[in-house]
Protein backbone atom coordinates (compact mmCIF):
# COMPACT_ATOMS: atom_id res chain seq x y z
CA UNK A 1 0.00 0.00 0.00
CA UNK A 2 2.87 2.36 0.87
CA UNK A 3 4.48 1.80 -2.56
CA UNK A 4 1.19 2.60 -4.31
CA UNK A 5 0.83 5.82 -2.38
CA UNK A 6 4.34 6.86 -3.33
CA UNK A 7 3.68 6.05 -7.00
CA UNK A 8 0.46 8.11 -6.91
CA UNK A 9 2.28 11.00 -5.24
CA UNK A 10 5.15 11.07 -7.76
CA UNK A 11 2.72 10.73 -10.67
CA UNK A 12 0.58 13.57 -9.31
CA UNK A 13 3.57 15.88 -8.82
CA UNK A 14 4.79 15.27 -12.36
CA UNK A 15 1.32 15.73 -13.86
CA UNK A 16 0.66 18.82 -11.73
CA UNK A 17 3.82 20.47 -13.08
CA UNK A 18 2.64 19.87 -16.64
CA UNK A 19 -0.83 21.15 -15.74
CA UNK A 20 0.54 24.40 -14.33
CA UNK A 21 2.61 24.98 -17.46
CA UNK A 22 -0.45 24.19 -19.61
CA UNK A 23 -2.62 26.64 -17.68
CA UNK A 24 -0.01 29.33 -18.22
CA UNK A 25 0.08 28.56 -21.94
CA UNK A 26 -3.72 28.71 -22.18
CA UNK A 27 -3.75 32.11 -20.43
CA UNK A 28 -1.15 33.45 -22.88
CA UNK A 29 -3.10 32.06 -25.85
CA UNK A 30 -6.57 33.06 -24.57
CA UNK A 31 -7.07 35.52 -27.47
CA UNK A 32 -5.74 33.19 -30.16
CA UNK A 33 -7.58 30.68 -32.30
CA UNK A 34 -9.48 27.77 -30.78
CA UNK A 35 -7.13 25.43 -32.62
CA UNK A 36 -4.20 26.62 -30.50
CA UNK A 37 -6.15 26.13 -27.27
CA UNK A 38 -7.28 22.62 -28.21
CA UNK A 39 -3.72 21.73 -29.16
CA UNK A 40 -2.45 22.98 -25.81
CA UNK A 41 -5.06 20.86 -23.98
CA UNK A 42 -3.98 17.77 -25.91
CA UNK A 43 -0.32 18.54 -25.27
CA UNK A 44 -0.97 19.04 -21.55
CA UNK A 45 -2.72 15.67 -21.34
CA UNK A 46 0.18 13.84 -22.99
CA UNK A 47 2.85 15.84 -21.14
CA UNK A 48 1.15 15.19 -17.81
CA UNK A 49 1.14 11.48 -18.50
CA UNK A 50 4.77 11.57 -19.62
CA UNK A 51 5.89 13.70 -16.63
CA UNK A 52 4.09 11.41 -14.18
CA UNK A 53 5.56 8.32 -15.81
CA UNK A 54 9.05 9.83 -15.78
CA UNK A 55 8.76 10.81 -12.11
CA UNK A 56 7.65 7.29 -11.15
CA UNK A 57 10.39 5.74 -13.28
CA UNK A 58 13.08 7.83 -11.60
CA UNK A 59 11.74 7.03 -8.13
CA UNK A 60 11.53 3.31 -8.81
CA UNK A 61 14.88 3.19 -10.65
CA UNK A 62 13.57 1.58 -13.80
CA UNK A 63 16.07 0.41 -16.37
CA UNK A 64 16.96 2.66 -19.27
CA UNK A 65 15.44 0.16 -21.68
CA UNK A 66 12.08 0.20 -19.90
CA UNK A 67 12.21 4.00 -19.72
CA UNK A 68 12.88 4.30 -23.45
CA UNK A 69 9.95 1.96 -24.19
CA UNK A 70 7.62 4.07 -22.06
CA UNK A 71 8.95 7.26 -23.65
CA UNK A 72 8.35 5.91 -27.16
CA UNK A 73 4.77 4.91 -26.31
CA UNK A 74 4.07 8.33 -24.84
CA UNK A 75 5.62 10.07 -27.86
CA UNK A 76 3.38 8.13 -30.26
CA UNK A 77 0.37 9.00 -28.11
CA UNK A 78 1.43 12.65 -28.23
CA UNK A 79 1.62 12.63 -32.04
CA UNK A 80 -1.85 11.09 -32.40
CA UNK A 81 -3.36 13.40 -29.74
CA UNK A 82 -1.92 16.56 -31.30
CA UNK A 83 -3.05 15.53 -34.79
CA UNK A 84 -6.58 14.85 -33.50
CA UNK A 85 -6.62 18.17 -31.61
CA UNK A 86 -5.49 20.05 -34.71
CA UNK A 87 -8.21 18.44 -36.85
CA UNK A 88 -10.87 19.15 -34.23
CA UNK A 89 -9.72 22.74 -33.78
CA UNK A 90 -9.63 23.45 -37.53
CA UNK A 91 -13.10 21.92 -37.97
CA UNK A 92 -14.63 23.99 -35.15
CA UNK A 93 -12.88 27.16 -36.37
CA UNK A 94 -14.13 26.58 -39.92
CA UNK A 95 -17.71 26.16 -38.69
CA UNK A 96 -17.36 29.24 -36.49
CA UNK A 97 -16.17 31.32 -39.44
CA UNK A 98 -19.08 30.15 -41.57
CA UNK A 99 -21.43 31.13 -38.76
CA UNK A 100 -19.73 34.52 -38.45
CA UNK A 101 -20.15 35.17 -42.20
CA UNK A 102 -23.82 34.23 -41.99
CA UNK A 103 -24.29 36.53 -38.99
CA UNK A 104 -22.53 39.36 -40.85
CA UNK A 105 -25.00 38.98 -43.74
CA UNK A 106 -28.09 39.52 -41.61
CA UNK A 107 -26.30 42.27 -39.68
CA UNK A 108 -25.95 44.12 -43.00
CA UNK A 109 -29.68 43.95 -43.60
CA UNK A 110 -30.08 40.46 -45.01
CA UNK A 111 -31.64 37.32 -43.59
CA UNK A 112 -29.73 34.78 -41.54
CA UNK A 113 -29.19 31.39 -43.17
CA UNK A 114 -27.57 28.74 -41.00
CA UNK A 115 -24.45 27.15 -42.54
CA UNK A 116 -24.96 23.70 -43.96
CA UNK A 117 -23.17 20.69 -42.52
CA UNK A 118 -22.79 19.21 -39.04
CA UNK A 119 -21.86 21.50 -36.16
CA UNK A 120 -21.38 21.11 -32.43
CA UNK A 121 -24.35 21.38 -30.10
CA UNK A 122 -23.16 24.78 -28.87
CA UNK A 123 -22.80 26.16 -32.39
CA UNK A 124 -26.22 24.72 -33.29
CA UNK A 125 -27.77 26.54 -30.30
CA UNK A 126 -26.01 29.75 -31.34
CA UNK A 127 -27.27 29.31 -34.89
CA UNK A 128 -30.86 28.96 -33.67
CA UNK A 129 -30.52 32.07 -31.52
CA UNK A 130 -29.12 34.01 -34.48
CA UNK A 131 -32.00 32.81 -36.67
CA UNK A 132 -34.52 33.99 -34.07
CA UNK A 133 -32.72 37.33 -33.77
CA UNK A 134 -32.69 37.68 -37.55
CA UNK A 135 -36.44 37.13 -37.68
CA UNK A 136 -37.00 39.76 -35.00
CA UNK A 137 -34.75 42.23 -36.83
CA UNK A 138 -36.64 41.61 -40.07
CA UNK A 139 -39.94 42.30 -38.31
CA UNK A 140 -38.44 45.44 -36.78
CA UNK A 141 -37.19 46.64 -40.17
CA UNK A 142 -40.59 46.02 -41.76
CA UNK A 143 -42.31 47.84 -38.92
CA UNK A 144 -39.88 50.76 -39.18
CA UNK A 145 -40.44 51.01 -42.94
CA UNK A 146 -44.20 50.97 -42.40
CA UNK A 147 -43.93 53.68 -39.74
CA UNK A 148 -41.70 55.80 -41.94
CA UNK A 149 -44.11 55.46 -44.85
CA UNK A 150 -46.97 56.33 -42.51
CA UNK A 151 -45.11 59.42 -41.25
CA UNK A 152 -44.44 60.62 -44.79
CA UNK A 153 -48.10 60.19 -45.73
CA UNK A 154 -49.17 61.95 -42.55
CA UNK A 155 -46.92 64.94 -43.22
CA UNK A 156 -48.20 65.18 -46.80
CA UNK A 157 -51.85 64.96 -45.79
CA UNK A 158 -51.50 67.29 -42.84
CA UNK A 159 -49.76 69.85 -45.05
CA UNK A 160 -52.60 69.64 -47.56
CA UNK A 161 -55.34 69.75 -44.92
CA UNK A 162 -53.78 72.72 -43.17
CA UNK A 163 -53.21 74.64 -46.38
CA UNK A 164 -56.88 74.52 -47.39
CA UNK A 165 -58.42 76.15 -44.27
CA UNK A 166 -55.51 78.55 -43.91
CA UNK A 167 -55.99 79.74 -47.49
CA UNK A 168 -59.71 80.23 -46.81
CA UNK A 169 -59.02 82.11 -43.58
CA UNK A 170 -56.57 84.37 -45.35
CA UNK A 171 -59.00 85.14 -48.19
CA UNK A 172 -61.89 85.84 -45.81
CA UNK A 173 -59.78 88.01 -43.49
CA UNK A 174 -58.52 90.05 -46.45
CA UNK A 175 -62.09 90.48 -47.70
CA UNK A 176 -63.19 91.70 -44.27
CA UNK A 177 -60.17 93.98 -43.99
CA UNK A 178 -60.79 95.54 -47.43
CA UNK A 179 -64.49 95.94 -46.70
CA UNK A 180 -65.58 93.96 -49.77
CA UNK A 181 -67.37 91.17 -47.86
CA UNK A 182 -71.03 91.17 -48.87
CA UNK A 183 -72.10 89.37 -45.67
CA UNK A 184 -69.53 89.95 -42.89
CA UNK A 185 -71.47 87.85 -40.37
CA UNK A 186 -71.37 84.83 -42.68
CA UNK A 187 -67.64 85.31 -43.15
CA UNK A 188 -67.14 85.45 -39.39
CA UNK A 189 -69.15 82.26 -38.89
CA UNK A 190 -67.10 80.54 -41.57
CA UNK A 191 -63.87 81.75 -39.98
CA UNK A 192 -64.96 80.30 -36.66
CA UNK A 193 -65.81 76.99 -38.32
CA UNK A 194 -62.38 76.80 -39.94
CA UNK A 195 -60.66 77.72 -36.67
CA UNK A 196 -62.54 74.94 -34.87
CA UNK A 197 -61.52 72.53 -37.61
CA UNK A 198 -57.88 73.53 -37.21
CA UNK A 199 -58.19 73.23 -33.44
CA UNK A 200 -59.54 69.68 -33.79
CA UNK A 201 -56.67 68.73 -36.08
CA UNK A 202 -54.08 70.12 -33.67
CA UNK A 203 -55.79 68.31 -30.79
CA UNK A 204 -55.65 65.03 -32.72
CA UNK A 205 -51.96 65.55 -33.49
CA UNK A 206 -51.21 66.26 -29.84
CA UNK A 207 -53.11 63.16 -28.70
CA UNK A 208 -51.35 61.00 -31.30
CA UNK A 209 -47.94 62.35 -30.28
CA UNK A 210 -48.65 61.41 -26.65
CA UNK A 211 -49.65 57.91 -27.72
CA UNK A 212 -46.55 57.39 -29.85
CA UNK A 213 -44.28 58.83 -27.17
CA UNK A 214 -45.80 56.55 -24.53
CA UNK A 215 -46.79 59.52 -22.35
CA UNK A 216 -50.53 58.94 -22.48
CA UNK A 217 -51.56 58.90 -18.82
CA UNK A 218 -54.74 57.02 -17.97
CA UNK A 219 -56.94 57.57 -14.93
CA UNK A 220 -59.04 54.40 -14.91
CA UNK A 221 -62.19 54.11 -12.89
CA UNK A 222 -64.95 51.54 -12.65
CA UNK A 223 -67.97 52.40 -14.81
CA UNK A 224 -70.83 50.75 -16.65
CA UNK A 225 -70.69 50.29 -20.40
CA UNK A 226 -74.33 51.28 -20.58
CA UNK A 227 -73.56 54.76 -19.25
CA UNK A 228 -70.44 55.11 -21.37
CA UNK A 229 -72.23 54.25 -24.62
CA UNK A 230 -75.29 56.34 -23.68
CA UNK A 231 -73.13 59.46 -23.28
CA UNK A 232 -71.35 58.78 -26.58
CA UNK A 233 -74.66 58.36 -28.44
CA UNK A 234 -76.01 61.58 -26.96
CA UNK A 235 -72.88 63.45 -28.07
CA UNK A 236 -73.06 62.09 -31.64
CA UNK A 237 -76.82 62.59 -32.08
CA UNK A 238 -76.61 66.16 -33.52
CA UNK A 239 -74.16 65.05 -36.22
CA UNK A 240 -76.33 62.02 -37.04
CA UNK A 241 -79.40 64.25 -37.43
CA UNK A 242 -77.45 66.60 -39.68
CA UNK A 243 -76.49 63.69 -41.95
CA UNK A 244 -79.87 61.99 -41.74
CA UNK A 245 -78.43 58.87 -40.11
CA UNK A 246 -80.21 56.79 -37.47
CA UNK A 247 -78.29 55.87 -34.31
CA UNK A 248 -79.22 52.55 -32.74
CA UNK A 249 -77.92 51.45 -29.37
CA UNK A 250 -79.38 48.03 -28.62
CA UNK A 251 -77.83 44.81 -27.36
CA UNK A 252 -75.78 46.71 -24.79
CA UNK A 253 -74.73 44.52 -21.87
CA UNK A 254 -74.44 46.53 -18.65
CA UNK A 255 -71.11 45.09 -17.51
CA UNK A 256 -68.50 47.04 -15.53
CA UNK A 257 -65.16 47.98 -17.05
CA UNK A 258 -62.08 49.65 -15.62
CA UNK A 259 -61.28 52.43 -18.12
CA UNK A 260 -60.41 56.09 -18.38
CA UNK A 261 -63.83 57.58 -19.05
CA UNK A 262 -62.51 60.63 -20.93
CA UNK A 263 -60.23 58.67 -23.24
CA UNK A 264 -62.75 55.90 -23.87
CA UNK A 265 -65.40 58.51 -24.69
CA UNK A 266 -62.98 59.81 -27.29
CA UNK A 267 -62.66 56.31 -28.73
CA UNK A 268 -66.41 55.89 -29.07
CA UNK A 269 -66.80 59.44 -30.35
CA UNK A 270 -64.20 58.91 -33.08
CA UNK A 271 -65.80 55.63 -34.13
CA UNK A 272 -69.29 57.15 -34.22
CA UNK A 273 -68.21 60.26 -36.16
CA UNK A 274 -66.31 58.06 -38.59
CA UNK A 275 -69.36 55.80 -39.05
CA UNK A 276 -71.87 58.67 -39.42
CA UNK A 277 -69.81 60.49 -42.05
CA UNK A 278 -69.47 57.33 -44.13
CA UNK A 279 -73.06 56.17 -43.90
CA UNK A 280 -75.46 57.54 -46.54
CA UNK A 281 -78.61 59.42 -45.56
CA UNK A 282 -81.39 57.21 -44.18
CA UNK A 283 -78.72 54.71 -43.18
CA UNK A 284 -78.16 53.22 -39.73
CA UNK A 285 -75.22 53.20 -37.35
CA UNK A 286 -75.57 50.53 -34.67
CA UNK A 287 -73.66 50.38 -31.39
CA UNK A 288 -73.51 47.17 -29.35
CA UNK A 289 -71.68 45.79 -26.32
CA UNK A 290 -71.43 42.04 -25.75
CA UNK A 291 -69.52 39.69 -23.50
CA UNK A 292 -66.79 37.55 -25.05
CA UNK A 293 -64.18 35.06 -23.93
CA UNK A 294 -61.60 37.86 -23.88
CA UNK A 295 -63.76 40.36 -21.97
CA UNK A 296 -66.30 42.70 -23.51
CA UNK A 297 -66.59 43.78 -27.15
CA UNK A 298 -67.84 47.25 -28.10
CA UNK A 299 -68.85 47.44 -31.74
CA UNK A 300 -69.91 50.21 -34.13
CA UNK A 301 -71.47 49.04 -37.40
CA UNK A 302 -71.99 51.48 -40.27
CA UNK A 303 -73.47 51.39 -43.77
CA UNK A 304 -70.44 52.58 -45.72
CA UNK A 305 -70.60 49.72 -48.20
CA UNK A 306 -67.46 48.04 -46.94
CA UNK A 307 -63.72 48.54 -47.13
CA UNK A 308 -61.57 46.87 -49.82
CA UNK A 309 -59.99 43.75 -48.38
CA UNK A 310 -56.48 44.94 -49.24
CA UNK A 311 -57.07 48.10 -47.17
CA UNK A 312 -58.36 46.39 -44.02
CA UNK A 313 -54.88 45.85 -42.46
CA UNK A 314 -54.12 49.59 -42.84
CA UNK A 315 -57.32 51.05 -41.46
CA UNK A 316 -55.78 51.90 -38.08
CA UNK A 317 -52.51 53.21 -39.53
CA UNK A 318 -51.62 56.84 -38.90
CA UNK A 319 -52.80 59.02 -41.78
CA UNK A 320 -54.78 56.31 -43.57
CA UNK A 321 -57.96 57.57 -45.21
CA UNK A 322 -58.59 55.04 -47.93
CA UNK A 323 -59.97 56.01 -51.28
CA UNK A 324 -61.11 59.51 -52.13
CA UNK A 325 -64.73 58.40 -51.84
CA UNK A 326 -64.17 57.51 -48.19
CA UNK A 327 -62.26 60.68 -47.30
CA UNK A 328 -64.34 63.02 -45.13
CA UNK A 329 -64.39 66.77 -45.77
CA UNK A 330 -62.35 67.29 -42.59
CA UNK A 331 -59.70 65.40 -40.67
CA UNK A 332 -56.33 63.99 -41.51
CA UNK A 333 -56.85 60.29 -40.99
CA UNK A 334 -55.84 60.38 -37.32
CA UNK A 335 -59.07 59.33 -35.62
CA UNK A 336 -58.71 55.57 -36.02
CA UNK A 337 -54.99 55.66 -35.16
CA UNK A 338 -55.94 57.44 -31.93
CA UNK A 339 -58.62 54.80 -31.30
CA UNK A 340 -56.09 51.98 -31.56
CA UNK A 341 -53.54 53.79 -29.38
CA UNK A 342 -56.02 54.46 -26.58
CA UNK A 343 -57.49 50.94 -26.71
CA UNK A 344 -54.04 49.31 -26.58
CA UNK A 345 -53.14 51.57 -23.64
CA UNK A 346 -56.13 49.93 -21.88
CA UNK A 347 -54.66 46.46 -22.64
CA UNK A 348 -57.33 45.92 -25.28
CA UNK A 349 -57.35 45.64 -29.05
CA UNK A 350 -59.14 47.27 -31.97
CA UNK A 351 -60.22 45.48 -35.14
CA UNK A 352 -62.39 45.98 -38.21
CA UNK A 353 -64.16 43.63 -40.57
CA UNK A 354 -66.65 43.91 -43.39
CA UNK A 355 -70.28 42.99 -42.82
CA UNK A 356 -73.32 43.09 -45.07
CA UNK A 357 -73.67 46.65 -46.39
CA UNK A 358 -70.85 48.17 -44.36
CA UNK A 359 -68.12 47.46 -41.86
CA UNK A 360 -67.96 46.72 -38.16
CA UNK A 361 -65.34 48.25 -35.86
CA UNK A 362 -64.77 46.25 -32.71
CA UNK A 363 -63.00 47.28 -29.49
CA UNK A 364 -62.22 44.46 -27.07
CA UNK A 365 -61.62 45.48 -23.45
CA UNK A 366 -60.96 43.41 -20.36
CA UNK A 367 -63.83 43.33 -17.86
CA UNK A 368 -63.37 44.84 -14.42
CA UNK A 369 -62.36 42.29 -11.81
CA UNK A 370 -64.75 41.48 -9.06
Amino acid sequence: MRDMLLIALFAFLGAAGAGVLGAGALWLLRRRSLTASVSVVAAVAVTAMFAGTLAVAQAMFLSSHDLSVVTTVVAMAAVVSLATALLLGRWVVARSRELARAARDFGDGGDFSAPEGPVTAELADLSRELAATSAKLAESRDRERALESSRRELVAWISHDLRTPLAGLRAMSEALEDGVAADPDRYLRQIRTEVERLNDMVGDLFELSRIHAGTLTLSPSRMSLYDLIGDALAGADPLAREHGVRLVGDRIVAVPVEVDGREMSRVLGNLLVNAIRRTPADGTVAVAAERSADGVVLSVTDGCGGIPEEDLPRVFDTGWRGTHARTPPAGAGLGLAIVRGIVEAHQGRAAVRNVSGGCRFEVTLPMAEG
